[in-house]
């Protein structure tokens, strides 16, 4: 489960798509960037459990800026 997941839009002009986010997964912080089309880039280390991860971002990231 991600703990303390924030995000925030990359640019400015928030018409502009693309977002980056941070979240404690297993007591290690995380930080990546969302783009438009759903890619998921990492700053840094990759998660364990990548594929799970990736669907509870992309679950999250459809609730909050997609609704």
């Amino acid at each position: 489960m991600l703990q303390h997941f924030s995000y925030k839009p990359m640019y400015d002009n928030t018409k502009l798509p693309g977002w980056t986010f941070a979240f404690f997964f297993r007591n290690t912080r995380y930080t990546g960037d969302y783009m438009p089309e759903g890619e998921i880039r990492w700053n840094g280390e990759t998660p364990p459990e990548e594929d799970n991860v990736k669907k509870m971002i992309h679950e999250l990231m459809t609730f909050h800026v997609y609704d």
